[in-house]
C-alpha cells in the first residue's frame, strides 16, 4: 500500500482541502503518514500571503526531499499558484498544483510517477468561473467540521496577494453545502464552522438570490446539528438579517471575526479597507447590542507603510476602547506584487516589532477582560481534547474552557465558569 504524507501551511480554509486531498488519497486506499516520516508520496498545501510563508512552504519542500530522495514531491495552495516557475525548480517537486484542479490530486501524482517526468495543472485562475465542489470523502478527526462554501476575494486590499491567487468570486450552490452538512452530522460532527476566502460575498456570483443568511438557515435546518459557526467576515458585509438569525436560533454561536486591521482611519485608506473607525465603532456597538454575550475577534496589522508614530499611538487607542475578546496581531509583511510593497514610508522592521509588542499587550488585557465578565456564569461547552484528565473545549462564545470530571470528547455540557486557567477559564460539571 503506497504511503502519504500530508501538511498545510495557512488559513482554516487551507486545512479544509488539505483534508478534502486526504480523503481522496484514503478513497483510492493510500496509507496515511505522518509528514515527518519516509512516505512515497507528500502534498504541501502552501501559503503565499507573506514572504514568510513562502519561506515556510520552500523548508518543507526541502525536508520531504530529505525525508525520502525517490519520493514524489506534490505543491499545491497559493504560492504554486503564483508562482508555480519557482516551485517547479525545486529538487524532488514532480507535480504542481495551483489553488484548482485539487480533486484531481490522486490522478496527478500516480501521472508523475507513471511516467516519470513533472506535472503541472495550474490554470489562469482568474478566468475561473464554478466553485470547486470536491465532497470530503473522509471525516477528520476533530468535535469541529470546517465546510468551505466559498472561493476567491474581490477586495483587493493594498497589502493582499490572495485575489491574484484565488481568483474571483466563486460560490458553492446551496443543495450542495446542505448535503455536505447532513453528511459531517452523521458522522458525529457537533459543531460545523463555515467557511471561506471572502464568506460575506457567499451567493453574489450565483443565478439564485441567495446570500451567507441563506447558507446559514441551510446549514441550520440539519436535523441533530447542534452548532453553527461563521468563520472570518468583513464588518461591512453584515446585515440585520444576520443578526436577528443569531439571536432566534440558539445554535449559532455567538461569535464573530470581524477583521478591523488597522485603527486609525488614513491607515485604513492606504489599505484599501471600505470603512472608516467610526463605522467600524458603530458597527460593533450594533452587534453587542443586537447578540448580548456575543465575542468580536479581530485581526490587526501595525507598522503598515506610511503609520507614523501618532498614527500607531491613535490605532492604539481606538482598540482599546472597542471590547475585544480575542486579537490577532500582526507586524505589515511587505508582499511583492501588491501596491503596498511600492509604498515609500515603509517602516523599519525594529519598529514594527516594538508595536506589535505594545499591541500584543493591549490584546492579552482584552482577551482577560473579556473572559472575567463570564465568571460565575454557566456556559455550554463542547470538549474537543483530553490531557492527563484535563478536558478542554469552547463555549459558543469562542472562551477555552478546561474542566475535569466524567466527560467524553465530542459532546457538548454545562459548565459553571469559577477561575482563570491557562489561555481561558476553568468550568465545573453542573
Amino acid at each position: 500500500m503506497p504511503k502519504v504524507a500530508l501538511t498545510t501551511l495557512g488559513c482554516k480554509v487551507n486545512q479544509f482541502e488539505t483534508e478534502i486531498m486526504e480523503g481522496l488519497f484514503k478513497k483510492k486506499k493510500y496509507e496515511i503518514v505522518p509528514f515527518d516520516e519516509q512516505a512515497d508520496f507528500y502534498i504541501i498545501n502552501t501559503c503565499s500571503v507573506t514572504s514568510l510563508g513562502e519561506k515556510k512552504s520552500r523548508q518543507l519542500i526541502r525536508r520531504a526531499q530529505r525525508l525520502n530522495p525517490q519520493g514524489i514531491i506534490a505543491v499545491t495552495g497559493c504560492y504554486s499558484q503564483l508562482d508555480p516557475e519557482t516551485i517547479k525548480a525545486m529538487a524532488g517537486v514532480r507535480v504542481v498544483i495551483g489553488t484548482k484542479e485539487r480533486g484531481r490530486i490522486v490522478e496527478l501524482v500516480e501521472q508523475a510517477a507513471r511516467e516519470n517526468r513533472q506535472v503541472e495543472a495550474v490554470v489562469d485562475i482568474m478566468q475561473a468561473k464554478e466553485f470547486e465542489d470536491i465532497p470530503l470523502f473522509d471525516m477528520p478527526e476533530r468535535t469541529r467540521a470546517f465546510l468551505k462554501i466559498q472561493e476567491g476575494c474581490t477586495n483587493f486590499c493594498s497589502y493582499c496577494i490572495i485575489p491574484y491567487t484565488r481568483g474571483p468570486l466563486r460560490s458553492r450552490r446551496l443543495s450542495s453545502l446542505k448535503a455536505e452538512a447532513e453528511k459531517l452530522v452523521t458522522a458525529g460532527f457537533k459543531e460545523i464552522v463555515l467557511t471561506g476566502i471572502h464568506l460575506g460575498a457567499y451567493g453574489r456570483d450565483l443565478e439564485e438570490p441567495v446570500s451567507l443568511v441563506d447558507a446559514a438557515r441551510a446549514v441550520l435546518a440539519v436535523p441533530d446539528l447542534k452548532r453553527l459557526r461563521l468563520g472570518s467576515l468583513e464588518s461591512i458585509e453584515l446585515s440585520a438579517e444576520l443578526f436577528a438569525l443569531m439571536c432566534e436560533d440558539k445554535r449559532f454561536s455567538r461569535h464573530l471575526h470581524l477583521p478591523l486591521q488597522a485603527g486609525q482611519d488614513q491607515v485604513l485608506v492606504a489599505m484599501n479597507r471600505h470603512y472608516t473607525t467610526g463605522e467600524f465603532a458603530a458597527l460593533i456597538d450594533k452587534v453587542e447590542k443586537s447578540v448580548p454575550g456575543i465575542a468580536v475577534s479581530t485581526d490587526i496589522i501595525v507598522g503598515f507603510p506610511g503609520e507614523t508614530e501618532e498614527m500607531f499611538v491613535e490605532g492604539l487607542a481606538f482598540v482599546e476602547r472597542m471590547n475585544f475578546a480575542k486579537m490577532h496581531v500582526f507586524p505589515y509583511s511587505r508582499r511583492e506584487g501588491t501596491p503596498a510593497a511600492l509604498m515609500i514610508d515603509q517602516v523599519p522592521e525594529s519598529v514594527k516589532k516594538e508595536r506589535v509588542h505594545k499591541m500584543q499587550q493591549l490584546a492579552e488585557k482584552k482577551t482577560e477582560q473579556f473572559q472575567q465578565a463570564f465568571i460565575k456564569k454557566q456556559a455550554e461547552v463542547l470538549f474537543e481534547t483530553n490531557q492527563d484528565g484535563v478536558f478542554n473545549g469552547l463555549t459558543d462564545n469562542y472562551i477555552r474552557i478546561y474542566a475535569s470530571g466524567d466527560i467524553r470528547c465530542g459532546e457538548i455540557y454545562r459548565v459553571v465558569l469559577t477561575k482563570p486557567y491557562k489561555d481561558g477559564l476553568w468550568g465545573e460539571l453542573c
